[in-house]
């Protein structure tokens, strides 16, 4: 990848929207598995691109997610013991790169849940089932880090990709502040008129080109 754009010629600078974007990875990850997108630290750098605005200097990237879960648990059905052992190498990456700062929360195992329905012409099997994880404080996070850019005021605008409507608090902070919100939809997403409400432009963002 080159590269996210630092901005414009120093002498147009000054007239640009000092910008920070947040990210919910889990958000972005989902819908990514939807489009069938191989989901890398390439595919969030270019998407993150996509987002930035011409009469915007973009500061920085905040990044949600949470690192994969490493425990074990007993299969819903044979009881057989299974491990989980995930890899966050990609999270690295992505925290190493060019104005991106990674935040994480954590991932809690709920259990494993049905996929569509269990069988009725045999008995129910391991296969049959998925694991049930929840993200923990990601929106807190977020909540968090709009509140204080909105406080101390170091940038204009906030642009935000999410669809978690628990965001809207600090939305409406940011806005009260004096600071724009703008919500970037990822191509295909419906997102909550409440979300629309409090934001004050609203960008539908394509998947980058392979």
């Amino acid at each position: 990848m080159g590269g996210l754009r630092f901005g414009a010629s120093p002498l147009s600078i000054s007239r640009m929207m000092k910008t920070i974007l947040l990210i919910d990875g889990g958000h972005l990850r989902a819908r990514a598995n939807l489009a069938k997108q191989r989901y890398t630290p390439d595919l969030i750098e270019a998407f993150a691109q996509n987002c930035i605005g011409g009469d915007e200097r973009l500061l920085r990237v905040l990044y949600y997610d949470c690192p994969p879960y490493v425990g074990s648990a007993k299969l819903p059905v044979s009881q057989t013991t299974h491990q989980f052992a995930g890899n966050d190498s990609w999270i690295k990456n992505l925290a190493g790169r060019s104005l991106f700062a990674v935040r994480l929360g954590t991932l809690k195992f709920r259990g494993f849940k049905p996929k569509k329905g269990l069988p009725s012409n045999r008995p129910a099997t391991d296969s049959d089932f998925t694991p049930d994880f929840e993200q923990k404080g990601v929106d807190m996070r977020i909540g968090i880090d709009i509140a204080a850019y909105s406080h101390k005021r170091i940038v204009d605008r906030i642009v935000l990709v999410t669809a978690d409507t628990d965001c809207i608090p600090a939305m409406k902070h940011a806005r009260k502040c004096g600071l724009q919100v703008v919500l970037c939809t990822v191509s295909g997403c419906r997102i909550a008129h409440e979300l629309r409400m409090h934001s004050d432009l609203v960008r539908d963002i394509q998947w980058p080109n392979p």
